[in-house]
């Protein structure tokens, strides 16, 4: 017995026409272009978000402090911005790490006597130093600091240098993802432990007694020196991109194969892969 038309009224598919179709059209097509670019988009995200915080200094030192600062701002609830964990230009050196950090440099604290945001402030008081180190920019002796510190400039500069390697790698070869245990090992261990042993370091000081005391002995107070913490950095962003980038790869190679079929189907693409008057 047949159904009844009702119901295979219902089972057939309506039509998408009108401004539906075009807007659907038009999603697909930005998807389908985003599917095929998406390594150039990613990139050039990468290079911008890297590359404002080194532009601040720059605009600093020519006098553009209003554009500086909104940098700065915009990027304070992503980093600490901390002056002696941060990169500098235009001064006595590239980093001005402390004493606890055990470089050959001149250390922060032998600047802060004659700067204002540290007037009356301790070393010793953990929080208020680091707060002023924070908010200092930077002056025409010292020169200004970048946006992000230096962990953080080496992290995404090299999920940036890792996506160019990527770009140039990709035509050639079959790039496996890097396993998910290996990269907590091999590309997180190193981050967290530099990070972590020094935030503990500067929680569990000053406990001399019970579970804390305990803690404060094991975690010393340091300050990890500047090229550590740009190494670790750097290492964590290169495996990050060897993790994700082959996996979204072969999501918009399967996307693009999709999607092409579908705009062929709606007549919007050629065969060949050609839009309609784009040729």
């Amino acid at each position: 017995m047949s159904e009844p038309l009702e119901s295979q009224q219902e089972g057939k598919k309506k039509a998408v026409t009108g401004r539906t179709r075009t807007m659907v059209i038009a999603i697909d097509r930005f998807v389908y272009w985003l599917s095929r670019n998406w390594l150039a988009v990613f990139n050039t995200a990468a290079a911008l978000y890297v590359g404002l915080p080194m532009l601040a200094p720059v605009l600093m030192s020519v006098g553009a402090e209003g554009p500086a600062k909104t940098i700065y701002a915009a990027y304070s609830p992503m980093c600490h911005q901390m002056a002696f964990r941060s990169f500098f230009l235009f001064g006595d050196q590239p980093v001005y790490p402390r004493e606890l950090a055990g470089t050959s440099l001149t250390p922060f604290e032998a600047y802060t006597p004659g700067l204002s945001e540290f007037q009356g402030i301790s070393p010793a008081d953990s929080n208020r130093f680091f707060f002023a180190a924070r908010v200092f920019l930077g002056n025409s002796e010292m020169g200004y600091k970048m946006a992000l510190c230096a962990r953080d400039i080496g992290i995404y500069f090299f999920v940036l240098v890792g996506g160019l390697i990527f770009a140039v790698l990709r035509p050639r070869y079959n790039i496996k993802p890097l396993p998910i245990l290996a990269f907590i090992i091999i590309g997180m261990g190193p981050i967290g432990l530099d990070g972590f042993s020094q935030l503990f370091g500067y929680m569990f000081d000053g406990h001399s007694s019970g579970l804390l005391g305990f803690l404060g002995q094991l975690f010393a107070v340091r300050e990890s020196p500047p090229l550590l913490r740009t190494l670790t950095g750097a290492w964590f962003g290169l495996t990050l991109v060897w993790l994700a980038y082959p996996h979204v790869n072969a999501g918009m190679k399967d996307t693009e194969r999709d999607l092409k079929e579908k705009l062929i189907r709606a007549g919007v693409l050629k065969s060949d892969d050609k839009e309609k008057g784009n040729r």
